[in-house]
């Protein structure tokens, strides 16, 4: 089983009636039960719970973090952000969804503005699959098609992606890169673009086949850690 923690801002849900009639119950709660088939154990966090919901205990017991932001972005305490960092650079997988682009702890990770073109003019996403042998794109179709969506267009201001797994192009003629990894630490970070909250994306079925896919792949690896500093000779010297 995977250790799976589902955040999410759910502001929108609360505030915007547009919002709320797609994710009634929040973005987390669709993605958790979008992903309940799948051998995860999920739990959720938001916002407004104390500590963000993010705990030492829960991020402890994490294995791979799913985050979801837009709106909030600034109210996330530093100090949850340093600590979701140490986390993925421990090992921890993490999953950035959409405008968390924009996250604190995507652009610390990134050391980067992360900033790009956008438009919402309600307009289809052909959504390509350039790297099919990446566990990532296991069971997915040569590109998903989405018919309404959120344009986010280059040029993206992220560092170049040790693997680009999807490229987008939108109807108004733009493209992006929307499905990139990265490694921090011993950790594996997935960004991936899709998810507008006005529209009904995570419930797309190919979408969360790739939300599922991410998780597997950014699980921790049970590897050796990493021993660092001052060290004494293995040999006579």
């Amino acid at each position: 089983m995977i250790n799976v923690t589902i955040w999410n801002e759910f502001l929108h849900e609360k505030q915007h009636e547009e919002v709320t009639r797609v994710y009634p119950e929040g973005i987390h709660i669709a993605l958790q039960k979008g992903l309940a088939s799948e051998q995860f154990n999920i739990r959720t966090a938001t916002l407004e719970e104390p500590e963000h919901g993010l705990t030492e205990e829960v991020l402890n017991n994490t294995d791979v973090l799913v985050w979801w932001g837009h709106m909030g972005h600034d109210r996330v305490e530093d100090a949850i952000v340093e600590r979701v960092h140490a986390r993925v650079m421990a090992g921890m997988g993490l999953i950035v969804l959409h405008s968390a682009h924009f996250s604190k702890i995507f652009k610390k990770l990134m050391g980067t503005g992360c900033d790009l073109k956008w438009r919402e003019a309600n307009e289809k996403e052909r959504l390509w699959v350039v790297n099919p042998g990446h566990p990532i794109a296991e069971g997915l179709p040569e590109y998903i098609t989405l018919d309404h969506e959120e344009m986010y267009g280059e040029h993206f201001d992220i560092p170049a992606p040790d693997e680009l797994i999807f490229l987008s192009w939108f109807q108004g003629g733009e493209v992006f890169r929307s499905g990139c990894t990265f490694t921090r630490g011993q950790g594996k970070i997935f960004y991936f673009r899709p998810g507008h909250e006005t529209f009904p994306t995570y419930y797309n079925e190919h979408i969360l086949k790739v939300i599922s896919n991410g998780i597997k792949w950014a699980k921790p690896t049970m590897t050796a850690t990493p021993v660092r500093g001052n060290a004494q000779p293995l040999e006579q010297l």
